[in-house]
């Protein structure tokens, strides 16, 4: 479309009515095959074809004149891949191992999957051992930091204080220029390790000041994992069971990366590229994931939930069910966007994997909070969905369930607050920028810049006096 726009000006728009090149028949069968007649020219010789007709085809054409063979076949076969994978991998290994492989009673598999994205490996004993002594070491913020920075204007989002806090943590940096990858190893281990801290205290700060609530700042216990550190950090009472740390810790691990491809680690990528330091590095980044398209997906989906909840009488009725699903495709129900949050995906057609390794866990929980009937209609909807959506619009590719489907609902059994939704994501998903920002300081490459050309019409300058 910008290639047609670009060259719509000097295009073949108006063609000779006794033309016969394959150019106008070409536009001639657009125009046929989408119903519309030529347009005709005032009194004139000339036929005018209709602007989108000729835009197609000038598009069409560039595309086959300037675009290589081989990256069309790239693009085909990348397109391909991705549509039939069935597995997500992380350096290699399949996400579902990873995390089938941890033992029954270990908290540690966000720390386990951390040191393989950072270090390309994964650890035995002994190094895991090292590792989770190191990030408890930097599991710690500076003096008065809380008082400060955090205790000061609290914003409503934890997204907007959580940017501001890795901001601010520069100041205290000695060496927070330096790009060598030692230092900023050190720099994003630290980032890891505090970013539940950061996150949970803003929560906090906001809900004293705003909300009345009281006031707990708990210290962060050693021994515990980041998991079992986020619920003790969180709850006035500091309790939680086995298998909401279990779950809790297999949530972050599935959320902790997704290639660079994505909007906040190709954010990463770029403002790496140009060297910058490590905090302004990560504050871009958030303020990536910040994006309702981006990290806030899962309290749409329990909001949407909710709403169905109160519209929708009986929750085993599938044809109440489907009625209500297709409301709202059709714009007519909740928010009225044309959307069934936490289904499709801009990869994943068949099965989202991580979707699929965590409804295990969330049917294990939903059974301990005794919430069994609202796991069965996320089960309802997750069948449902799909054929709604297949049924209400054409579609060339298969649609499933994503991660955020049943994310929001996990964090919602947990007792969550809605809040601090996205910023649990970031607190997963620093690790993935942290091995996304050496990789692009170790590949020592160039800036990284667009292929982005302006296609305004070149004008003359008018003098103010004669505007």
């Amino acid at each position: 479309d910008h290639a047609a726009n670009c060259i719509y000006s000097l295009s073949i728009c108006p063609m000779n009515k006794r033309s016969n090149s394959s150019e106008d028949n070409t536009i001639r069968e657009l125009c046929a095959e989408q119903g519309r007649n030529r347009y005709a020219g005032a009194g004139s010789s000339m036929l005018i074809y209709p602007v989108e007709d000729v835009k197609e085809y000038i598009a069409l054409k560039w595309t086959q004149e300037c675009v290589s063979d081989q990256w069309l076949k790239f693009d085909e076969m990348y397109k391909e891949i991705r549509q039939n994978n069935a597995e997500m991998r992380s350096r290699g290994y399949n996400v579902k191992d990873l995390i089938t492989g941890l033992p029954d009673d270990s908290h540690f598999g966000f720390e386990e999957v951390t040191y393989l994205l950072l270090f390309d490996k994964l650890p035995n004993h002994q190094e895991l051992d090292e590792f989770k002594e190191l990030l408890a070491f930097y599991r710690s913020l500076p003096t008065s930091f809380v008082r400060d920075v955090i205790m000061k204007a609290p914003s409503r989002d934890m997204m907007n204080s959580l940017a501001r806090s890795v901001l601010t943590l520069y100041s205290y940096d000695d060496k927070a220029d330096d790009v060598s990858l030692p230092n900023v190893l050190r720099q994003c281990l630290q980032l890891i390790s505090t970013f539940p801290l950061l996150s949970i205290y803003s929560y906090q700060a906001y809900r004293y000041y705003h909300d009345g609530g009281s006031l707990h700042i708990h210290q962060p216990v050693w021994e515990y994992s980041t998991a079992e550190n986020i619920l003790h950090i969180l709850r006035p009472d500091s309790k939680f069971t086995p298998l909401e740390a279990k779950i809790l810790d297999i949530a972050l691990i599935l959320h902790m990366e997704h290639g660079g491809g994505n909007n906040s680690s190709f954010t990463t990528h770029v403002v790496s590229s140009s060297l910058t330091d490590t905090y302004s590095t990560i504050a871009a980044a958030i303020g990536s994931l910040k994006g309702p398209r981006h990290g806030g997906a899962n309290i749409k989906v329990v909001k949407m939930f909710e709403d169905m909840k109160q519209k929708v009488s009986d929750w085993e009725d599938e044809e109440e069910v489907g009625n209500y699903l297709a409301d709202l495709f059709n714009k007519k129900a909740f928010d009225k966007a044309g959307l069934i949050y936490g289904v499709g995906h801009a990869i994943y057609s068949k099965s989202d994997p991580r979707a699929v390794v965590f409804k295990k866990f969330v049917k294990e929980l939903s059974e301990e909070k005794g919430l069994q009937k609202e796991f069965a209609l996320y089960s309802l909807v997750e069948r449902l969905a799909p054929e709604i959506i297949a049924r209400e619009r054409q579609i060339y590719k298969g649609v499933s369930i994503n991660v955020d489907f049943y994310s929001g609902f996990v964090y919602h059994m947990l007792g969550l607050p809605g809040e601090l939704y996205t910023p649990i994501f970031a607190m997963a998903r620093i690790s993935g920028w942290a091995a996304h920002r050496m990789e692009e300081l170790a590949n020592n490459g160039k800036i990284i810049r667009p292929a982005y050309m302006s296609i305004c019409e070149e004008r003359e300058y008018t003098k103010m006096e004669d505007r």
